[in-house]
This record gives structure tokens, C-alpha cells and sequence, in this order.
């Protein structure tokens, strides 16, 4: 059985099951998986990186609402969720996409080159500059997408400056007296909560409010309610040069593996194991032992272990959502793709109080009962 996703190129074979070998993985009897090469450094279309998880299909359904608008996005989500490359998938479906992405990671600049690499300079405005002068990186992006990874690193006085900028939308490179207008969509991702932050005084509230005129979670992969197909996508992406095989043993070690890494540590997890196994077969032999004992702990082990790790992901995605959705609980049911019931009961679950949202709520009756009939 072979299966297709739809992609900016047409359809692309992603895997390949022989299904007359008689083994069981899940609910398929299957040998092995075969799989497929996907070209080098191919990139996904939002469809692809959303899956089947309800979560990820709200994001994309808000994505598409707002790609040929200006409006800024902030994106949430745990280190290794795939934050970048859901940014990367919304600019290409943009009419900004023959425009360049141009990707800061805030975090790895260091803080005395970040204002000259954010806003460029001209010749001769600080010793050491190029004689030509730099164009800066929001420069570079007008007209295009500007995305600030780990926002919240940002040193604070670069946060008025670029604060400035997406009001004026106009940039006053260093050593210049003359601003240059731009043409910004601005996308801003952390996996720190930006709230927390400015209850502490180290993130600017009015920046805050500017950059996230849409607030898009990224769930962690060990929540995602399509993990298993999140996994099976992720093996051919990463196969190189010929197609090869993986062992059912070793694929079910993968699907019982939490994934506190994210899509990055899987990514990372099934390149390596294709480098190094024999034969062109992925065997459990070929995984980190950290993967291997996550699937062949003791089972009594196990109920203490899954509440511990996934338990705290559900519990820290569950508030991120109803925080953005200001304790709106039937906002934040249909964010998460779930009726409110089932959200009250997950939230208990968690020992998250109802009484912390519930002025939220009680906005929203008040402008409810305050709007004109009809």
C-alpha cells in the first residue's frame, strides 16, 4: 500500500508498506516498512506538518486566513515542535512567496551584533564596519516574511527599537540620519512563556501585543493525537540515497518513545539510525537505549512514567491555550479541537481551577447578552 501526500510539487510518495509479509505493528500485519528516498532538505506544506491532530488543523485553518495579510503572528511551542517550519509553510502559500524568509534566531546572535544585524549600518558608523555598510535582516526582508526566532531573548533595548519598527514601518540604520520604509509580515516564535515574562519585567508588554495579533501553539510531539503518523511521515523524509527498511521492533520502539525533543529529536534519531545500520535495515539495535527502554521498561513502571512526562505536556498545553484564548473556555475548546466538556474534564484532571478563567468567561456572556438580537 503505497501512501501520498499532496505538496507544492505535485503528489509525493512518502511510504511504502508490504503488506504480504505477515506481521503485526499496530493494527497493520506487516514485515517491514519499505521506504521510499524524499529528496534532500524537502520542506512540508501545511497540510503535511498539520497531520490529523485537531490542534494543528486549527493552526493551518488560521494560517491560510491570514498569509496575505500583514497581521504578525507569534508562535508557541516547545524547542524542537517545528515552529520555523510552520512559519516557512505559511510564507509559501503567501503571495509574499517569490519574497525572501528571512529567519534571526535571537537567542544565537551575540547582544552587542544583534541591533547591527537586526537594523544593518552604513560605512564608517562604528569602528570595524565594512566599508560598504551592512543591510540589515529586516532590510532584507521587505516586502517578504520576517521571523524572530526565541523572541523572548531579545535584549530589552532592542525591544523598543524593533517595537518602533513595526509601528512606523520605517528602519534608521545605525550611523544614518534618513529612515528607510519597509514592507513587513512579521512571524515571532518562543518556547517561553512571553506572559511570564512580563509579569517579571523582562519582556516588554507593548511589544507582546504588537507581535501577537494571532497566537498559533504548536503541541509537543508526545500529545499530538497523530503521533504515529507524524513518525511514519518522518522516516522517508530522512532516507538519503536508496530505499530500506525498517524492522516492526524498532518501529514500535519509536511510537513508545515520549519525544521530549520533539520533531527535531526524531528527525536527528532517524538519521543517525539509517547512517549506521547494516544492510540497509533499521533494527533497535540501530536506536539510542533511551528509546529502546522507553518501550521495554516494566509495565508497572510505565503508568508512572507517562503521567509524569506526557501527563506535564498536556497540563502546560492546556494552559498556554486557554491563556491565549483569555480563559475563554469555548474558544479554547474549539482551539483545541475538543467539546468543553471533555475540556473541564481534562482540566480537572490536571488540577487546573476553573475560578482562574473565569472572568474570561464572564466577559464573553457580558458582550454575548449585550449584542442586538438578530
Amino acid at each position: 500500500m503505497t501512501q501520498r501526500r499532496g505538496g507544492a510539487g505535485g503528489e509525493r510518495m512518502i511510504g511504502t508498506t508490504d503488506e504480504s509479509r505477515g506481521l503485526i505493528v499496530g493494527d497493520v500485519s506487516v514485515e517491514c516498512m519499505v521506504l521510499d528516498p524524499a529528496p534532500c532538505g524537502a520542506e512540508f506544506s501545511l497540510e503535511e506538518l498539520a497531520g490529523d491532530d485537531p490542534l494543528m488543523l486549527h493552526n493551518v485553518h488560521c494560517a491560510y486566513r491570514i498569509a496575505d495579510t500583514d497581521i504578525p503572528v507569534l508562535i508557541q511551542g516547545p524547542t524542537g515542535c517545528g515552529k520555523e517550519a510552520f512559519a516557512r509553510a505559511i510564507h509559501r502559500v503567501s503571495r509574499r512567496a517569490a519574497r525572501p524568509f528571512v529567519a534571526v534566531n535571537c537567542a544565537a546572535i551575540p547582544e552587542t551584533l544583534i541591533e547591527s544585524e537586526l537594523f544593518g549600518y552604513r560605512s564608517g558608523a562604528f569602528t570595524g564596519a565594512r566599508r560598504e555598510g551592512l543591510r540589515g535582516r529586516i532590510a532584507q526582508s521587505s516586502g517578504g516574511t520576517l521571523f524572530l526566532d526565541e523572541i523572548g531573548d531579545m535584549p530589552q533595548a532592542l525591544q523598543s527599537r524593533l517595537l518602533r519598527v513595526l509601528e512606523e514601518h520605517q528602519i534608521l540604520p545605525l550611523g544614518s540620519d534618513s529612515a528607510c520604509a519597509v514592507d513587513l509580515h512579521v512571524f515571532a516564535a518562543s518556547h517561553r512563556n512571553l506572559r511570564e515574562m512580563i509579569r517579571c519585567g523582562a519582556f516588554r508588554e507593548d511589544l507582546y501585543y504588537r507581535l501577537n495579533g494571532l497566537t498559533l501553539e504548536l503541541p509537543a510531539l508526545g500529545v499530538r493525537t497523530d503521533k504515529e503518523q507524524v513518525i511514519r511521515a518522518a522516516l522517508p523524509a530522512a532516507w538519503r540515497l536508496e530505499a530500506g527498511r525498517i524492522e516492526p521492533d524498532a518501529l514500535a520502539s519509536l511510537l513508545a518513545y515520549p519525544w521530549p525533543g520533539n520533531i527535531r529529536e526524531l528527525r536527528n534519531v532517524i538519521r543517525t539510525a539509517i547512517a549506521i545500520c547494516d544492510g540497509g535495515v533499521v533494527r533497535q539495535c540501530d536506536l539510542p537505549a533511551q528509546i529502546v527502554a522507553a518501550r521495554g521498561a516494566p509495565s508497572a513502571a510505565a503508568p508512572a512514567r507517562r503521567p509524569g512526562l506526557l501527563g506535564s505536556a498536556e497540563r502546560a498545553a492546556l494552559l498556554r491555550v486557554i491563556d491565549v484564548n483569555r480563559g475563554n473556555m469555548s474558544r479554547a475548546a474549539v482551539a483545541l479541537g475538543v467539546s468543553r466538556n471533555t475540556l473541564y474534564r481534562k482540566m480537572k484532571r490536571h488540577g487546573i481551577e476553573r475560578q482562574t478563567w473565569r472572568a474570561g468567561e464572564a466577559a464573553e456572556s457580558a458582550r454575548l447578552s449585550a449584542a442586538p438580537a438578530g
